[in-house]
């Protein structure tokens, strides 16, 4: 800003300015000084929260994306005014990371890693399944409660249902799909389905083209056990040999080779 245009600029505005320009040189303690003089502006509470829970400061990341989603009609409009560009690189599982920007569907997925960082397993999934009654074919959405219920329900034959449910039509087109294709053979494993597992897990690895290494490895460790639940334990042996060979201390594929 130039020092006329400060002279006329609320002092909210400014700092959302001043903490984004800290931001962009890698200040982020200042940033975050800057924008919670800024957080009764709705992008100020987004970048403030997602700043926050990078640092892992969660309770001043929840008060934040918080205040965020109770304003979302108004995220966006003075990142725009400024020519401000604010995408956020979000983990959803182990293996992906989303790019969200300043929307409810960015803020309710912050909020969602909170909870699960706070162990606030019923809020997280409450948050994620009000975003699938807004958003019913979002793949980041349909992943990230597949992955939370996994974590949370372990073994459980209802929840097994439902992620297959959530993965219904599912195609292998990008790397969000892939891994919920992992996440419907896992459910489909847990409901005793093993050849169906295995072709969900051979289709999934058929594109390894901007597929990570951590998910082509989950991909294949996961096939490896379908294989031994199958009673095909060469089949299974050779997989974990191949997976020791690459990643010696991957999962516990040491221990499953007997090393």
């Amino acid at each position: 800003m130039s020092f006329f245009k400060r002279l006329v600029t609320p002092d909210d505005e400014k700092a959302l300015v001043d903490g984004c320009r800290e931001l962009v040189l890698g200040n982020e303690e200042k940033a975050l000084e800057h924008l919670a003089k800024a957080v009764h502006l709705a992008d100020g509470a987004y970048l403030a929260g997602f700043l926050a829970l990078k640092k892992d400061r969660l309770e001043e990341a929840t008060d934040y994306l918080t205040t965020a989603a109770e304003k979302h009609n108004r995220l966006g409009r003075y990142l725009s005014k400024y020519g401000i560009s604010a995408e956020m690189s979000l983990p959803i599982t182990d293996e992906v990371s989303a790019h969200v920007g300043p929307n409810l569907r960015g803020v309710l997925l912050g909020l969602v890693e909170v909870y699960q960082r706070q162990e606030r397993w019923k809020d997280a999934i409450a948050c994620l399944e009000k975003l699938q009654r807004f958003e019913p074919d979002d793949v980041v959405v349909k992943l990230s409660l597949a992955e939370l219920l996994l974590d949370v329900h372990p073994g459980d034959k209802d929840v097994c249902r439902k992620i297959v449910r959530l993965a219904k039509g599912i195609e292998n087109e990008t790397t969000v799909h892939t891994a919920l294709l992992l996440y419907k053979a896992r459910a489909l494993r847990g409901l005793g389905l093993l050849d169906a597992a295995r072709e969900t897990l051979t289709g999934a690895l058929r594109r390894k083209k901007d597929r990570s290494e951590e998910l082509l490895r989950a991909l294949r460790y996961e096939r490896a056990l379908v294989y031994e639940d199958l009673g095909q334990h060469r089949r299974a042996r050779s997989e974990f040999e191949k997976l020791y060979t690459e990643a010696p201390d991957y999962e516990d594929v040491a221990a499953r080779l007997g090393l």
